[in-house]
């Protein structure tokens, strides 16, 4: 049902005031120059501030003072991210770079175990350690020997002492060992070029060393090449370096007594030796290293031998280069989130740089000025930019250094070694043998370079955004107060009811107008209202009570034929046998409570079951399952609300003491299902499966749970049945089976 409500007629041809059902006359709405009053002063005539006013100021209020909270959050919130952000990527660049050069100390190590138990090393060291000891047993020829004196006179040693800038004297240097002398003479080059000397296989001199060379320096060699490292030395159990790769003059030297002993080299090679251990890899620190012209070395030595014995000990020399390709990622700094002043460096326990610093590759004057404005003594930075190298050079003495070697992992800000203020992430380096730590910097003006940017935008955009609403509300506020004004009137003529219901208002203005027949509207709408909505409530219950809400829906929305097929059903016909019996000579309304009793159980089960009731009876219950909600397990269901249906009458007779019985017929297949019928109408279920339910209920006159052959075959893992008999369908004999218990345990 729906409410009929009469709207107001139209004003009179004579100018009277319109008049509604009931009710006193609406009065005629005010003139223009009485509203132009009401603008200019309030009720009774005292002065009023006019809305427009009013609404104005609210906006200018409300909006510039939402812009101006949403911009000191907007920057608290964007600042704090934006500087979380930078920690963030600075530590994503810390751990990448630590998994980096962690990476490639471990393949390194594995690398040289491989090698050093391998049988090639094993056979060159006992092949070099022979011949090495054949050429110390033989005299030194004067002409090799004034080769090599003149060598470390005119050559190495004024490099030296350029790269040093000390004074080198060559007599140390000098090669006191026949076999040191003359592999120096034969091998190292007097020009230092030591890239030539290392293609050399046979220098043609017909020595067994020379011999033993031609066969294996190929093998050591393809090693440098593909790995890149600075030199392999081959060190018998003597101390005597009897192979180097590159024959510079630490080639024949002994490491134990020579011109090089008390450094890394002998620490490295005593330490191998001791271990009794073929896959021990020790590892040094950087060492300033003669033999190299004083270049930082590292070194890392494995023990070589088999069968328990240990023969000597190779030593490759880790190349700078590929420190410094880790460690600058190849150069690509801004490509890892570096930006332009940003990188990652090393150090060790002296607070001295492991790898080379970014700025002195990209800018070496602007480095040596930094560095210097930073404290580092004039001489050490000039030293760093003449061998384009920091390496045991730069200082790192900072705030992040001193953390990382105390064995922290963390971020900071704070002044870096070139001076300028940094955000650095630090973090200690877990490489056996050695103390180094890694911290990644960038300088603190780049980082939050986009903190300052969002500040700027952030208040002009506020400015802006001021300027525009201060527009904007003196245009809005011309713009609403018309329509308002305009709404009183059209309110007071919708409303039409009582006037003698006021509502308590102070306001001198419109919106005290407003108020007043907003109110008067409000309640008779309102009760209106209410009675539509119970009565569509009721229709809505009614109508959900004879059909589902699908279906509903469709006969709502103006569908005349709704019918629909559903493929997987199961359905399930249940005729009451004795109920006319135990009810004969009752009264209708005991027989009807009695009636209700019993389906309003049934409905309970078949809820709880997931079974959709379709129709009822008197003496019969049609239900499915699968019909509305699909369901995979619906012939389950079925059969169990069918044993629950049984259990009901039997819980039924006793309470009553009756004798009612049920036949039950179950089957499963595509029904339709739709509404029939058109001023009365009928939600029903209909198809093959339906009929052959309540085929098989009446199979053989008895009481009991009847299926069909469909559902004995899906359930006859779980439910016993036994055959009770065929009927007659469209598509020939139906073998009919009776459930002679429920589901197995």
């Amino acid at each position: 049902m729906t409410a009929a409500v009469d709207a107001p007629s139209g004003p009179s041809p004579d100018g009277a005031a319109p008049t509604g059902r009931s009710g006193p006359p609406i009065p005629p709405a005010p003139s223009s120059a009485a509203r132009s009053r009401r603008f200019g002063r309030g009720r009774f005539g005292r002065p009023g501030f006019s809305i427009q006013s009013k609404l104005l100021v609210m906006l200018l209020l409300v909006s510039v003072g939402a812009s101006i909270v949403t911009g000191i959050v907007g920057y608290l919130s964007g600042s704090d991210s934006l500087r979380q952000a930078s920690f963030e990527r600075l530590t994503e660049v810390r751990e990448s770079r630590a998994r980096e050069i962690t990476n490639y100390y471990d393949q390194t190590r594995d690398s040289l175990v491989v090698y050093t138990r391998g049988t090639t090393v094993v056979d060159a060291m006992n092949g070099f350690h022979d011949a090495f000891h054949e050429l110390e047993e033989q005299p030194v020829d004067p002409a090799r020997a004034s080769t090599v004196t003149s060598f470390y006179e005119d050559t190495f040693a004024p490099e030296l002492a350029e790269r040093t800038g000390d004074e080198a004297d060559p007599a140390a240097f000098i090669p006191t060992n026949p076999a040191e002398t003359y592999l120096q003479s034969v091998y190292t080059p007097g020009d230092l070029d030591y890239d030539t000397a290392i293609t050399v296989d046979d220098a043609g001199d017909g020595s067994a060393w020379s011999s033993v060379h031609a066969q294996y320096h190929d093998y050591f060699r393809e090693i440098i090449d593909r790995f890149g490292y600075e030199d392999a030395l081959l060190i018998d159990d003597e101390g005597d370096v009897v192979y180097s790769a590159y024959k510079g003059p630490d080639l024949g030297t002994n490491v134990l007594t020579g011109p090089y002993k008390g450094g890394v080299l002998e620490d490295g090679f005593t330490a191998a030796l001791r271990s009794n251990a073929i896959d021990y890899v020790g590892i040094t620190d950087f060492e300033r290293y003669q033999p190299s012209l004083n270049v930082p070395t590292q070194w890392i030595f494995s023990p070589v031998g088999e069968n328990g014995r240990i023969d000597g000990v190779m030593a490759l020399q880790v190349p700078i280069e590929a420190i410094n390709d880790i460690m600058t990622g190849s150069g690509q700094w801004e490509q890892d989130g570096l930006g332009e002043t940003g990188e990652t460096y090393l150090a060790g326990p002296d607070q001295l740089m492991r790898s080379t610093s970014r700025l002195l590759i990209e800018d070496p004057k602007a480095y040596e000025r930094a560095a210097v404005a930073a404290g580092t003594p004039p001489e050490t930075a000039e030293r760093a930019v003449a061998v384009a190298g920091t390496i045991q050079i730069q200082p790192t003495r900072t705030v992040s250094v001193e953390r990382a070697l105390a064995g922290e992992t963390g971020t900071t800000i704070g002044r870096g070694y070139l001076g300028e203020e940094n955000l650095t992430a630090y973090t200690p380096l877990d490489i056996d043998g050695l103390q180094w730590v890694l911290v990644a910097r960038i300088d603190a003006s780049e980082a939050f370079a986009p903190v300052t940017d969002f500040t700027r935008n952030l208040v002009i955009s506020v400015l802006a955004i001021v300027v525009v609403v201060s527009l904007l509300s003196l245009l809005l506020a011309q713009v609403f107060a018309r329509p308002v004004r305009a709404l009183v009137g059209a309110v007071r003529r919708v409303a039409g009811g009582d006037y003698s219901v006021e509502v308590p208002n102070t306001r001198r203005d419109e919106f005290g107008d407003l108020g007043t027949a907003f109110n008067n509207m409000s309640r008779s709408l309102r009760l209106k209202q209410e009675l539509i909505e119970e009565q569509r409530a009721e229709n809505e219950k009614l109508l959900l009570t004879l059909m589902p809400a699908s279906v509903a829906k469709r006969y709502k929305d103006g569908e005349e034929t709704i019918s629909e097929v559903h493929q997987d059903v199961s359905v399930i016909f249940a005729d009451l046998v004795g109920f006319d019996d135990l009810t004969r000579g009752l009264d209708p309304e005991r027989e009807l409570s009695m009636l209700n009793a019993l389906v309003r159980s049934f409905d309970e089960a078949a809820e709880r079951l997931g079974i959709e009731q379709v129709r009822t009876l008197r003496e019969g219950y049609l239900a499915s399952c699968g019909l509305i909600v699909p369901r995979v397990d619906n012939v389950r269901r079925t059969l169990d609300f069918a044993l629950e249906m049984r259990t009901i009458v039997e819980r039924f007779n006793a309470q009553h003491q009756a004798n009612l019985t049920l036949r039950v017929g179950v089957d499963a297949g595509v029904v339709t299902s739709g509404l029939v019928g058109r001023t009365s109408l009928a939600y029903d279920m209909w198809g093959d499966a339906v009929s052959l339910a309540n085929q098989v209920q009446s199979v053989s006159g008895t009481a009991g749970i009847f299926v069909s052959q469909r559902v004995r075959d899906r359930m006859q893992d779980t439910v016993a049945f036994e055959a009770a008999g065929t009927v007659e369908t469209r598509g020939g004999p139906q073998a009919v089976w009776q459930v002679v218990s429920g589901p197995k345990s």
